[in-house]
């Protein structure tokens, strides 16, 4: 019997969440126009200095960043991850002296779970998986944006760029476990309750960057995630998913139409389960050939089913949810 909340701690949580999905929705615009307002006020050497910086600091992100685990600790991740709640599973032991690579699935409209588990330390990663270190790799785009960068990289966050991977797998030593949420925007159109689907079929290139630094492939999946918001699909060919294709393109995220729970921004209270599955053993082969790429994608893809099968049950699914492979 789990115990009942009071309503300052449901208060608190709720709180929590709004932050946080305020800042992934509105953090970098906000950011954007408030340097462009100071280069306009008495305080433009502020808003100067600034990008100064982000010159001068241009590749840092994609050399490991500036973790800080003050960040990753803040309590307002905890109350963040009770929320709804989310909870961190282990199905085997990972060697601290490999590097590896998270695939995560499936992507939803926030990536509540993967940002829970891998960028804080709430759900006790670092006790779950000791000697590993996880960096959730993201759009490279977004390092790009003043102050909004410095906040990400305090979370541990980097890009999901060749340089950035290349470093985090061949530069940073042994025990990093890299996660790449493989399926992206177009992934996060599929995002509604009840589906279970993962875009993956065509996506090799977390596959070929395993094989190029002998990093083993891990495949994750979070249930729950898709039953968050409900989003408004749009069918394909219409003017509306079009414009989401394009928009996709250009701007490497797609604008998802959701609505949640509460000012239609706080997502359901939902429980949310990340898994993470055994490794799979890849050989390192500095420039793999396509024969390697396909198998090895072959054997993640039937892992990733067989990790989702598993613990469907276990995790809330009835027996009869399949697992869809686009």
């Amino acid at each position: 019997m789990t115990k009942e909340k009071s309503q300052l701690k449901e208060f608190v949580e709720a709180v929590s969440v709004l932050q946080w999905v305020l800042s992934f929705l509105f953090l970098g615009v906000a950011c954007i126009i408030l340097m462009v307002y100071l280069m306009f006020t008495s305080l433009w050497p502020l808003s100067a200095l600034c990008f100064v910086w982000l010159v001068k600091d241009w590749q840092t992100p994609e050399r490991g960043g500036r973790r800080t685990t003050f960040v990753r600790k803040w309590k307002v991740w905890e109350h963040f991850t009770e929320y709804f709640p989310i909870k961190l599973v282990k199905t085997a032991d990972l060697n601290p002296n490999k590097n590896y690579i998270f695939g995560s699935h499936p992507h939803g409209i926030m990536c509540a779970g993967a940002f829970a588990c891998f960028s804080t330390e709430s759900c006790g990663f670092a006790e779950t998986f000791p000697g590993l270190k996880s960096t959730l790799a993201i759009l490279a785009g977004l390092f790009r944006i003043p102050l909004l960068r410095e906040y990400l990289m305090a979370a541990g966050l980097c890009p999901v760029s060749k340089p950035s991977l290349a470093h985090l797998l061949s530069k940073s030593g042994k025990g990093n476990a890299v996660v790449i949420v493989v399926g992206g925007a177009a992934e996060s159109l599929a995002s509604s309750p009840g589906i279970n689907r993962v875009v993956m079929k065509q996506r090799k290139g977390f596959v070929r960057t395993a094989l190029e630094y002998g990093a083993d492939l891990v495949p994750v999946y979070t249930f729950g995630e898709n039953e968050l918001f409900q989003q408004v699909i749009l069918s394909e060919g219409s003017l509306g998913r079009r414009l989401q294709d394009l928009f996709k393109k250009i701007m490497g995220f797609a604008p998802c139409l959701f609505v949640g729970e509460r000012l239609a921004l706080l997502p359901y209270r939902r429980p949310v389960t990340t898994v993470v599955g055994s490794p799979i053993s890849v050989p390192k082969c500095v420039t793999p050939t396509q024969e390697a790429v396909d198998r090895y994608h072959g054997l993640y893809m039937d892992a990733l089913t067989k990790l989702f099968h598993e613990h469907k049950v276990s995790c809330g699914l009835s027996k009869s949810h399949k697992l869809e492979i686009i």
